[in-house]
């Protein structure tokens, strides 16, 4: 397999939804890796979002690399299909090795876990940490209440518009991807991640 050209961070659900639409989402983003040469990087599970979008970049001819905690890997929901599986002690390995292998991020629907992880990316982004795009993608909907919610949040001066610029939204994989990893370039963190940790 040729070098990955890019390499794109996926933040989903281990969880499929209720809406077929967030499992179709996830195939095309998949998809779409795979198809432009690209790498995945992302939780290293093999269930709900997380396991659709790993097996469609794979199908796709993309790269796949895993990153998950024992913990996860003894409850028997790592995906050892991945062409690099690397299992860490904690969340916190995790995070910061997900996010030193990726030039971009993106967060398709999941739960508190999935939140946890855009928020944080969010934060060091702000912070300049580094400078890598990162984006939200807004399957059927999904992300409306929070959208509206953090634009409460600038309203009421807790946060600037400059730091939802920071995050790119689109509701459709392709027109997110491709802006992604237009933006994505040759950046380099101004302070390492793992000193962020």
């Amino acid at each position: 397999m040729a070098e990955p050209t890019f390499s794109i961070c996926v933040y989903c659900g281990s969880r499929p939804g209720e809406n077929p639409a967030f499992a179709q989402a996830a195939q095309e983003v998949g998809r779409w890796i795979g198809e432009h040469s690209g790498q995945l990087v992302y939780g290293g599970g093999r269930s709900g979002l997380m396991g659709t979008v790993a097996e469609a970049t794979r199908l796709a001819g993309g790269r796949v690399v895993g990153v998950i905690p024992q913990a996860l890997v003894d409850k028997e929901l790592a995906d050892h299909a991945c062409d690099e599986l690397h299992i860490v002690q904690n969340m916190h390995e995790r995070k910061a090795m997900m996010a030193e292998r990726s030039d971009a991020f993106v967060a398709l629907p999941g739960g508190i876990g999935t939140f946890e992880e855009l928020f944080e990316v969010w934060t060091w982004r702000q912070l300049g940490y580094h400078g890598k795009p990162l984006g939200l993608l807004n399957v059927a909907g999904y992300y409306d209440g929070l959208l509206t919610f953090l634009q409460t949040s600038v309203k009421s001066g807790f946060m600037g518009e400059w730091q939802m610029e920071l995050l790119q939204t689109e509701t459709t994989p392709s027109a997110l991807l491709r802006n992604l990893v237009l933006a994505s370039g040759p950046d380099q963190p101004a302070t390492p991640l793992r000193a962020v940790i």
